[in-house]
């Protein structure tokens, strides 16, 4: 018996070019109309006996629109970008290319005053190994089975997880493309952990 979460990345709440730092704004039409399109194959997940979400705006949206119901968990937050937050990478680029470059190039560093990115896979990391891991529903070991988790979370939080789950280094972080409303698994328990990718129905 282990665990099975599932990590559904919030909706847009603006165009993938116009992404700010630590941005909290609701979903904008384009997000609403992306939850729809989705939901006939994300509203299976709500049936997860464990349902999360970051505590941003777009992220309780997102959960509730596919009516997860979730808990808003303060962990699953964004990372601190201090002063950067609400800023554009373009922005901040154009007024302090030395602290961007030194922020790129040392997980440990924090220019902008907030949380350093190996703090913030870390934090995530450890949401996912403090998941309840006890089913209370087997009565005994033939019936026991894996406690079903799903998450909304932004797309960095969903990157921190897979970065962390992978025991990966953080540079990787900067590797993974994550796209609204797209899902990742990861199953295990905590402290090891394994993606798992489903494979299509075959006819």
């Amino acid at each position: 018996m282990g665990l099975r979460v599932t990590l559904v990345a919030a909706a847009r709440s603006t165009s993938l070019l116009a992404e700010r730092f630590d941005d909290d704004r609701p979903l904008d039409e384009a997000g609403w109309y992306e939850v729809q399109q989705a939901a006939p194959a994300l509203l299976p997940l709500g049936a997860a006996e464990l349902r999360y979400c970051s505590p941003t705006l777009r992220s309780r949206a997102t959960g509730t629109a596919l009516g997860y119901a979730p808990l808003a968990q303060p962990a699953l937050r964004d990372c601190d970008m201090g002063r950067w937050r609400g800023l554009t990478l373009a922005e901040v680029a154009a007024l302090e290319p030395a602290a961007v470059d030194a922020w790129l190039a040392d997980a440990r560093s924090a220019p902008h005053g907030g949380e350093p990115l190996l703090a913030f896979i870390s934090r995530i990391g450890n949401w996912l190994d403090t998941r309840p891991a006890d089913d209370t529903t087997a009565t005994d070991d033939t019936t026991a089975t894996d406690v079903t988790v799903v998450a909304v979370a932004e797309p960095s939080v969903v990157r921190a997880a897979l970065v962390y789950a992978l025991r990966a280094a953080p540079a990787t972080y900067w590797s993974v493309d994550v796209r609204p409303l797209s899902t990742v698994t990861l199953t295990g328990r905590p402290g090891a952990w394994h993606l798992h990718l489903d494979a299509p129905a075959l006819r």
